[in-house]
């Protein structure tokens, strides 16, 4: 029996029962709908695809989004699609024509999206390559060229020509920063607008007939029609999967590919960076010049070899300031490109909890806040076939000052079996060098994974993972894991999520939200779609629980909260609006400090309510805002958070974001506390291949200011020369830190 108290009012509970409680009711209340509805309309793959046939050139094919050689008017278009959005099937509004050629090089690609009102109707919110889903008109194609069933490749382009290219896994895990060399050109008309794809057969990884013979891929398009939310795709996919699900592909034959050649690319870049730093009152300016790159080897179809050497990521994104008040670490995706191609196929990949391998443990003198690291070379290989992945990776770190040199090594490997569902393995082994100078003897750190997804059917995902750690220096063991279960249907959604981690589980190349954990996570929502109601397009109200308690004694609690939804409206131009409460339980037994203020070990009972709104992300002007108030452990808490952004051409975009924290009465000296975090951002494109982008952001609490401004101009396909200045100057430390960088840098291309 536990007590707990907090804002004048007492609870007396037995928390793992009440936790039990709780699940069974919402097992009751959503169970039965969730198993009865027969999908909630959801319709199984056909058992004989539909096929698309593509048709060889007998000319030139010149990308430039227009459609008008002799070829591409004598073959007949496609254009049976199908809605998924906002109502599954039924007439849809926004017609879409899609013709396919090849040439000995290239894959072609042509469509026409009409559109009534033509240009005037057109939503595209910038230029910037890697564009955001849902913002923006889109066209997009999926290729399955190995007919895997569980893996596509995915091109995508908006009515003004810019490029987003992706992997998907399992219709599951998604891999936004894959990039592919291909051309694409658009050209709008008065009733609509065409796009023109040219993906080389380089590009792509497939199959090859022993004798000469067609290939078949499979294959699905989709169109984003932004302003009424129209999504069609081809052929039918039911709306509760995306048109990543290629079990539903539809055959594309005819294609007569070429023999896979050595296909090579090599992408060196030339960088000088100059850096002017104040510390503690000393003052060191240093101009470094690097030479540096990638190789890229297409060994054959299935494999490919990837060889850094040197490497830099002065252009990559850098981490915008958080103020964490939660128990909790604080997860920073990955940004660097090396790393992020291909991560999909990591054990763990897509999860924030539990990540056995985070490549953000490469490249930093020690925990994720410390200052970066040179890394020397490193080299990846991947094969994926039809029954099987494997993959493999080792990085060399150079020592610094502060750290002895490192190396990095994983190795995985991935089995499939039957329609959809595959079983892993994975290995990291860290190993940090001994450093007399630095006083340190050689250390190693080993984590041994298993994994797996289980699709028995498809509206039903079943996933699992059980990692074990062994860190030398202290030779202990440790165990950590993640089990998920989730049904999808165009009703409903039920999934039960736990994550445990023991106080030993140490994983060097990891990551991981808590130690010494088990957190279960049940729950679901209705998915209602009125039909009389033209403006909403979903109504999701629900409920989840988040239940956590000690891994080495079960019976220890440590937090639960009820997230309560009874408010989830999305409209049918793509705003919303939730109202959420959260009531929540507390067991302070540690020396918990957030921004500060030291929270007394205690037992605790609040509930804080919520309410989060943005408007239609597509025009020109477009807000979004959150307000959560209530009693926080035993004060007060109410945070704001608000953004606008003006968007009055693709061209030009202006972003404000603002979160303010007001701490009342608040741990053991009742103390009070506010603070401001801005960010000011721009972005100005030239056209999809210049760019400019700048933001500079403040957080009061420890009086931190931060420029980033970065130029890019793509002069040739993925050959980019980069312009950035970073400066970064905190007050709020006992010594004031300022630093200022400049970085000029230039990659280049070459595929072979």
């Amino acid at each position: 029996m536990m007590t707990f108290s907090g804002s004048g009012q007492n609870w007396i509970v037995n928390p793992v029962n009440n936790f039990l409680t709780i699940c069974v009711m919402l097992l009751v209340t959503f169970g039965p709908h969730a198993w009865c509805q027969n999908g909630g309309d959801n319709f199984p793959p056909p058992e004989k695809p539909p096929v698309v046939t593509a048709t060889r050139t007998q000319g030139t094919i010149r990308i430039d989004g227009k459609l008008d050689e002799r070829d591409w008017k004598t073959i007949s278009p496609l254009a049976d699609f199908f809605r998924m959005e906002p109502r599954q099937g039924g007439r849809y509004h926004y017609e879409t024509r899609v013709k396919l050629l090849f040439d000995e090089k290239n894959l072609y690609i042509g469509a026409f999206c009409k559109d009534s009102l033509g240009k005037k109707g057109i939503r595209v919110q910038d230029l910037r390559r890697d564009f955001r889903w849902g913002e923006n008109d889109i066209f997009m194609v999926q290729l399955d060229p190995q007919n895997l069933k569980q893996y596509c490749v995915s091109f995508q382009t908006t009515p003004y020509g810019n490029q987003r290219d992706l992997q998907n896994f399992n219709d599951e895990n998604t891999d936004n920063d894959w990039n592919a060399l291909w051309s694409v050109r658009t050209h709008q008309t008065d009733s609509g607008y065409f796009a023109e794809f040219g993906i080389p057969f380089k590009s792509i990884r497939y199959e090859r007939s022993d004798h000469g013979d067609p290939v078949t891929w499979g294959i699905t398009f989709s169109r984003l029609a932004r302003r009424d939310y129209e999504q069609t795709v081809f052929p039918a996919i039911p709306q509760s999967f995306s048109p990543y699900r290629m079990t539903y592909a539809a055959s594309l034959q005819g294609l007569e590919v070429p023999e896979p050649s050595a296909n090579i690319r090599v992408e060196p870049y030339f960088l000088y960076q100059y850096d002017d730093k104040t510390e503690g009152g000393i003052n060191s300016t240093d101009g470094d010049l690097k030479v540096g790159g990638d190789i890229k080897w297409a060994i054959n179809p299935r494999s490919v070899m990837d060889l850094t050497f040197n490497t830099d990521f002065a252009q990559a994104d850098v981490d915008r300031a958080v103020n964490n008040l939660e128990r909790f670490n604080v997860f920073f995706p990955e940004r660097r490109q090396f790393f992020l191609e291909n991560s999909g196929i990591w054990a763990g990949a897509g999860n924030r909890s539990v990540v056995p391998f985070f490549s953000r443990r490469i490249g930093l003198e020690g925990s994720f806040d410390a200052r970066p690291a040179r890394i020397d070379a490193g080299v990846r290989y991947t094969m994926r076939n039809k029954d099987r992945a494997v993959a493999g990776m080792y990085i060399h770190q150079a020592g610094t000052d502060n750290s002895p040199a490192a190396s990095f090594g994983v190795m995985r490997y991935l089995q499939n079996y039957g329609r959809e569902n595959n079983v892993g393995f994975m290995i990291t082994h860290r190993l940090d060098e001994s450093s007399g100078e630095l006083g340190v003897s050689q250390s190693n750190n080993t984590t041994i994974t298993v994994d797996g997804l289980v699709r028995p059917k498809d509206e039903l995902t079943i996933s699992y993972m059980l990692s074990g750690s062994r860190d030398n220096s202290s030779d202990t063991l440790g165990v950590a894991g993640r089990f998920f279960a989730g049904y999808s249907a165009n009703n409903l959604y039920l999934g039960w999520l736990t994550n445990f981690v023991s106080e030993e589980y140490s994983p060097d190349m990891g990551f991981v939200f808590q130690k010494n954990v088990i957190w279960h996570n049940p729950g679901g929502y209705f998915i209602w779609r009125p039909k009389n109601i033209p403006w909403i397009r979903r109504f999701d109200p629900g409920a989840f629980v988040n239940y956590y308690h000690d891994a080495s004694h079960p019976g220890n609690f440590q937090q639960a909260n009820l997230y309560i939804f009874p408010v989830y409206l999305i409209f049918t131009n793509g705003s919303f609006l939730q109202y959420a409460i959260y009531p929540t339980w507390q067991n302070i037994n540690f020396s918990f400090a957030p921004l500060g203020i030291s929270i007394p070990m205690d037992d605790y009972y609040y509930t804080r309510q919520q309410i989060n709104f943005n408007t239609d992300r597509s025009a020109k002007l477009s807000g979004s805002g959150s307000i959560n108030w209530g009693n926080f452990y035993n004060g007060k808490r109410m945070t704001v958070e608000a953004g606008l952004r003006y968007a009055p051409v693709p061209h030009a975009a202006l972003t404000l974001d603002y979160e303010y924290n007001d701490l009342d009465e608040l741990g053991e000296a009742l103390e009070a506390l506010e603070t401001h975090l801005t960010t000011v951002g721009a972005r100005l494109a030239l056209n999809p291949r210049v760019q400019l982008s700048a933001f500079y952001q403040y957080n009061t609490f420890d009086k931190q200011g931060r420029w980033n401004i970065r130029g890019s101009w793509e002069y040739q396909p993925l050959s980019f020369l980069y312009l950035v200045f970073n400066d970064t100057r905190i007050d709020g430390l006992e010594n004031p830190f300022e630093e200022q960088q400049f970085i000029g840098k230039v990659t280049f291309l070459k595929q072979f």
